[in-house]
């Protein structure tokens, strides 16, 4: 009888082996229902794809989120845009009012209430240390600009010039050359003179210390003597200043006219000061805006109530300063 391990070749279960001997392979049987994807093997390092369910759920907290930050945004912008709403009322409000209120020196009574305080504030602040910056006289402007023509009478003749000086509590009037000007010392100043128009330049200029002049000829004193630090109360307040014809007029504060940098002027860039640069003599007060560097000074005078200033009845603050 023939062993049955004969049969079919004598193959026995597991031989892959033909009748030459050679190797036929190894088939793998799986079950029918089994996917044709390869199976991800341990440590194969590559990741395992997530399941339909597990992107829904992803996809969902991104919309979420998505959602979230739009609404942030929105609620953010609605916010924003009713605060400026709010603002853009208050000031059209604000406005209207302030325009419909009663004119103080031609600035409206609220604005010009904020500008005496503001002067108020600043004569707390004040210091006769504070100087204004001053610049090498090479960086001096050659042809300084010409702003403003008020108190500047074509008609004028420099040979023709006189100052008159009205002291505090007295009613004679001192008259002045330009000699009894010049044999005081001489001071230079190079700084950036500033106008309210909104420019600067560099200037350089040579006169006198307005403090030199009060003291030398005992002025803007009560009992005319120099000024005495111990004795302020006999300082007058204010110093006032007109050009030859009083269509132009400053006032200052008497600090700010014994201000240390505060010129009568004469010179600039060296020479004889210009005809429309207020020729023969002229105020430069460095700590102010140029409005209270008067041209042309025809009458200097002293008192303690405040002089009328062209500026302030025009509207702008009585102080100017920087």
């Amino acid at each position: 009888m023939n062993d049955p391990e004969e049969k079919e070749g004598n193959k026995v279960p597991g031989d892959n082996t033909n009748e030459s001997g050679h190797s036929e392979g190894f088939y793998e049987t799986r079950p029918d229902n089994a996917s044709d994807e390869p199976v991800q093997q341990p440590g194969s390092g590559n990741p395992i794809p997530e399941t339909p369910q597990e992107q829904i759920v992803e996809e969902a907290d991104d919309n979420a989120d998505e959602l979230a930050m739009k609404n942030a945004v929105r609620r953010k912008t609605i916010i924003g845009l009713s605060v400026l709403l709010g603002m853009l009322i208050l000031f059209v409000l604000g406005f209207a009012w302030v325009i419909n209120q009663p004119k103080d020196q031609k600035a409206y009574r609220p604005l010009r209430k904020v500008m005496d305080f503001n002067v108020k504030v600043n004569k707390q602040f004040y210091k006769e240390s504070h100087l204004a910056a001053t610049y090498p006289v090479s960086k001096a402007e050659k042809n300084p600009r010409v702003n403003g023509d008020l108190g500047m009478d074509t008609s004028f003749k420099v040979e023709d010039w006189q100052l008159y000086v009205v002291n505090v509590d007295c009613h004679d009037t001192l008259v002045f050359n330009m000699d009894s000007i010049k044999k005081l010392p001489k001071t230079e100043i190079c700084f950036n003179f500033k106008c309210i128009e909104g420019w600067s330049q560099v200037t350089y200029w040579g006169g006198v210390r307005f403090i030199d002049f009060v003291n030398h000829y005992h002025l803007a004193t009560h009992n005319h003597k120099p000024i005495n630090p111990d004795y302020v109360d006999e300082l007058a307040r204010y110093a006032g200043f007109q050009t030859p014809d009083n269509e132009y007029y400053v006032g200052l504060d008497i600090a700010s006219a014994l201000h240390p940098q505060t010129l009568l002027c004469y010179e600039m860039n060296g020479k004889p000061l210009p005809y429309d640069q207020g020729a023969p003599l002229r105020l430069i007060v460095p700590v102010k805006y140029g409005i209270k560097s008067l041209k042309r000074i025809g009458v200097i005078f002293f008192s303690d109530k405040r002089p009328a200033d062209y500026w302030y009845e025009q509207g702008y603050d009585y102080d100017a300063a920087l």
